[in-house]
């Protein structure tokens, strides 16, 4: 029998380099450190997840709302016409022009309505009340006998669409002494 590494026709098969044994500790810390990678990823993820959540809601919201106010630029508009409607009948002479005086009262009643429907109402303003800024705008101050930066008289109506202002009440208030 021959030896195999002396057969000519075999090549010789270097030995395997020597590998230093990878101490289990690498491996579990490697792994650690892996899942600990992992936990931030899912962690980022969330975040991202819960974030386009919210915008989705915050953009669901801000589109209800233009679809709820978009008319609000048309009906400050319209306001100056109910406004004069009241002046109208007001101006009108108590003498005569009573089918006048109905037409414009029946057109009014309807301009009212139809703000109604659209969630469109006058501020109630009492004289004596304080001057609240969120729905009054104080044009001048008056000598009086209520309290400093109380409303004396309204000069124009307020009106508000839902929960918002479309126009501050302008009122007069009573002036501070001194």
């Amino acid at each position: 029998m021959t030896d195999v590494t002396e057969n000519p026709e075999m090549p010789e098969i270097p030995d395997a380099p020597e590998t230093p044994e990878t101490p289990e500790i690498d491996l579990a810390e490697a792994l650690a450190a892996k899942d600990q990678e992992i936990a931030e990823m899912k962690d980022r993820l969330l975040r991202v997840m819960a974030d386009g959540e919210n915008t989705r809601r915050r953009l669901e919201r801000d589109k209800a709302e233009a679809t709820q106010y978009a008319v609000t630029g048309f009906a400050r508009d319209m306001l100056a016409v109910a406004e004069n409607l009241r002046r109208a009948v007001a101006a009108l002479p108590a003498d005569g022009f009573d089918n006048v005086r109905t037409g414009i009262e029946a057109t009014e009643r309807e301009l009212l309505a139809i703000f109604g429907r659209q969630g469109i109402s006058r501020i109630e303003i009492t004289a004596g009340e304080p001057l609240d800024p969120n729905r009054h705008q104080a044009m001048l101050e008056v000598e009086s006998d209520m309290d400093a930066g109380s409303v004396v008289a309204e000069l124009a109506s307020g009106w508000t669409m839902r929960d918002r202002l479309l126009r501050p009440a302008m009122v007069s208030v009573s002036r501070a002494d001194g």
